[in-house]
This record gives C-alpha cells, structure tokens and sequence, in this order.
C-alpha cells in the first residue's frame, strides 16, 4: 500500500486561544448578561473539541450498507435518504419534470450591497419563460450566504485527492460539531439538484472566476462525481480503506448523470468566455447533457462602463433579455425530449490512469 503522508497538520489550540476565538461570536455588548451561560457553553465546546466528536449522535446503518453495524450519523443517514427518494422521483415517468434554476451572484440587496443583483433578474426571466410549461420551477438563491444567519457552505476539504472512495455522497465531512462546522446547506443542495431534470446556472464573473458562493457549491458538488455511497467501506474516514478501495478498482459513479443544462455568464470587462468554458466543461465532465450551443451563454453587460447604472443597462439589453428567454426555452424542451427518450445522454466516461 502507498505510504500516507502527514506532517501538515497544525498543533491543537491553547484553552486562551480557543477561548479567544469562542468569544468572537459574541461581541455584541447584548450578551454581556449572559457572561456565565455562555462561559458554561464554552467549557462544554471545548471538551467536544477535544473528543473531536464530529458526529454526536449516530446509529447503525442497517441493511444496504457493507458494514450494516456500523454507527453511522443520523444526519448523514438522513441526508443519504432523502437523496435516494429524490433519486427515485427524479426517475419516474409519472413526476413532473423539474428545472433547478442557481442564481450564482453573491450580492442582494438584503446585504451590503443595498441592490439587488443583475444576475437574478436574468434568474428571473428564465423563471417566467418557463412558468407557461408544465414543469416545477425551482430557484436556487446562493446569495442567501451573504444575507440571511445560519446559511453556510463549508469549503471542500479535498478527500478525493487522498482517495476517492474517501470522498462521501452526500459529503460526510459536515457537519463536524467539534470544530463547530454546523448549518452546512449542502445536504438540502444535493436534494435539489438530483430532483432536477434541467439545470440553468446564472452567474457573474468576478475576476475572471465564479463568485465565491456559487464555487463553494461547486467544490461541494464533487463527491456528485465519483463519490462513495457508503461510508461504512471506509468506516468514516478511514484513510487506509479508502486507498485500499481504490487501488482494487473504483468505478466513479455519476450520481447526477443525465441532467439536461443551460448556462447564462455575464460580465462588465472581461472573463466571460473563460469561465463559460469552465462551467461547461465541469457538468460535461459530471455526466449532464447541454440543450444545445445556444444554451450556453457567455455575455458583456454595460461593457467598460461605470457600475451605478449598470441595471439600467440591462433595461436596455434587450437582445440579451431574449437569449436569455432562448435559453430557458432550450433547456425546457430538452427536458421533454430527455424524459421523451429523444435526447441522447452524455456518455463520457471519465477515464483513470496511470
């Protein structure tokens, strides 16, 4: 077996420096009242830190796991069986076809900003071009990240580049209690993007990249490609199973293959076409199929102009407002035909070798 590396991993916090950093959170001169219950909160976050106890409350895993007896969270169980219903729905002829529409822009006017985004009018256009079809439209806010409490996105923390079957679905990295890595919102993500029949993602190009909010899910998405259903072969995080596994063979599984896509990228200067590449090449990579070129969308808005008015310039794009209607059109059809039989799935395979 190949040799597991370590050496990077940084001493334990200090009880001052884990007091420090505790009280953080509570700054507003509000809680000053509450010194004694939160001191008592505090002593019991530090004993869970040092357990490291992750997951507090688990269960066996019963049948369809390889180790049925192992114990496994309740939540991750939860979130492994919601997915397997959508998955099941999702499959069926008799549900209505669903488009999953993600609004990748970081700002609104709930937030610093003070202004809604351009991004979600465009969300929101699609939305209403779709409304006359017999289909579930559901719209997938990322900028809730920066204004509504409790919403979180974690940050992937790269188990598949120790060993795929390490790398959980749904992820089982989060939430880790001990570290206070809570209200991760990608379990109820997953949920909705496998009940999808189509995805349209909207985003702005923040320094020739996708905005933070919409690369956190996108990270988060990967053990979508290849990841493991089945946490009790690798009894958690096990590295030395995980990398057994998959040097015996590991298939990579695609669990959202066969979704139909859509993309509409925007941006003021420049990075647009990069990173509509970006973004078609990764759900092209993850098994989905596009509605066509003309689905794909990678637009200037306002170019070179100043930001004030910038949503006045979309007033004004009347030709991008249409595309934008095309595309949503596009993707709609393409659902029909998919789940028509029409429309042949991607049948790109990723391939693994040395």
């Amino acid at each position: 077996m190949t040799e597991i590396r370590k050496g990077q991993q940084p001493a334990e916090l200090t009880r001052d420096q884990f007091h420090e950093r505790f009280m953080r959170r509570f700054m507003d001169p509000a809680y000053r009242v509450e010194h004694e219950a939160i001191a008592r909160l505090e002593t019991i976050a530090w004993q869970a830190m040092k357990e490291g106890r992750k997951a507090p409350i688990t269960r066996r895993a019963g049948n369809g796991f390889q180790d049925p007896d192992y114990e496994a969270s309740v939540e991750w169980l939860d979130a492994h069986q919601r997915l397997k219903q959508a998955q099941q729905r999702w499959a069926d002829p008799a549900t209505r076809s669903r488009v999953l529409l993600v609004c990748g822009s970081d700002r609104n006017d709930g937030s610093c900003p003070g202004e809604m985004s351009k991004t979600w009018r465009l969300t929101q256009l699609a939305k209403e071009q779709l409304a006359g079809r017999d289909l579930i439209v559901d719209v997938l806010d990322l900028s809730l990240l920066t204004s509504e409490f409790g919403r979180e996105i974690h940050p992937c923390k790269g188990c598949v580049s120790t060993a795929m079957p390490l790398c959980h679905w749904p992820c089982s990295c989060y939430p880790n209690h001990a570290l206070g890595q809570s209200n991760d919102w990608m379990n109820e993500i997953y949920e909705r993007w496998v009940s999808a029949h189509g995805v349209i993602l909207f985003t702005p190009t923040y320094w020739y990249q996708s905005p933070s909010a919409l690369k956190l899910m996108i990270d988060r998405l990967v053990c979508a490609d290849g990841g493991n259903p089945d946490p009790t072969s690798t009894h958690g995080k096990r590295v030395e199973e995980a990398k057994a596994i998959e040097a015996r063979g590991w298939h990579y599984p695609k669990h959202l293959e066969g979704r139909v896509y859509g993309l509409v990228v925007h941006g003021d200067v420049a990075g647009v076409e990069a990173q509509r590449r970006n973004l078609s090449d990764w759900l092209d990579w993850m098994g989905l199929v596009d509605a066509g070129d003309l689905s794909r969308l990678d637009r200037y808005l306002g170019y070179y102009a100043p930001y004030y008015d910038s949503h006045e310039a979309l007033d004004r794009d009347e030709a991008l407002q249409r595309e934008v209607r095309l595309v949503a059109d596009l993707v709609g059809d393409a659902v029909k035909q998919l789940r028509e039989g029409k429309l042949p799935r991607s049948n790109r395979k990723a391939v693994r070798q040395k």
